[in-house]
């Protein structure tokens, strides 16, 4: 499979025309190789509008959603990145100059994404998705939903940071970008979006009698 040349289709039919306009971004998109962040014998479909495997269940978001939350939190060359279940993120913002760290909660997915984070010059750190590593970032970015306000993930912000994910409940979800000014956090909607729930970043059950 021609993977350069699917590259240049996914940009030009799933990027582009969803006004992801940054010429930074596109190049990115263009540059890094979506298919090594798949499981091995799902590397064809990596360039399809479809979630591609990882492994243990864990998916990559579609191109156009990832495409949207990157445009959204507008990186800038030297800003630190946590891309949190978010490796081909992670890579992408790393190729825009950004010093990315990647966590993943599960070490099976780690393993099939890590060559790949490693060669785009990201960090990588397992860890509890609710548990963010470090602190004091400009950019935190998820390919996978939350069910509640990451809170956590907000207090890992530095002043000025932003937070792209998305948010979802039941079957409909809204990508959302958070910005973290000195006396709190605003949020302003994206655009639709429901990719699969990240572990242990659903609300806990409530139980009434």
């Amino acid at each position: 499979m021609d993977f350069a040349a699917a590259r240049t289709m996914m940009v030009d039919s799933q990027v582009r025309v969803n006004d992801v306009t940054d010429r930074a971004l596109q190049a990115a998109m263009l540059a890094v190789p979506r298919e090594r962040f798949c499981a091995p014998d799902r590397a064809f479909s990596a360039y399809a509008e479809v979630e591609c495997e990882i492994a243990d269940g864990r998916v990559l978001m579609l191109p156009r959603e990832a495409a949207k939350l990157l445009s959204a939190v507008e990186a800038r060359p030297g800003e630190t990145a946590l891309a949190i279940g978010a490796p081909y993120a992670g890579a992408v913002l790393a190729r825009l100059g950004a010093k990315v760290t990647a966590q993943e909660a599960n070490q099976a997915v780690l393993d099939v994404v890590a060559p790949a984070l490693a060669d785009a010059g990201a960090e990588t750190v397992v860890a509890p998705f609710d548990q963010p590593h470090g602190e004091g970032y400009d950019i935190i970015i998820s390919e996978g939903a939350v069910g509640v306000r990451p809170q956590a993930w907000l207090d890992a912000l530095a002043v000025g940071g932003r937070l792209a994910v998305v948010e979802r409940t039941g079957a409909a979800g809204r990508g959302v970008l958070y910005l973290r000014g000195r006396d709190g956090f605003s949020r302003r909607d994206l655009f639709d979006a429901a990719p699969p729930m990240l572990t242990g970043m659903t609300p806990e059950p409530v139980f009434s009698f």
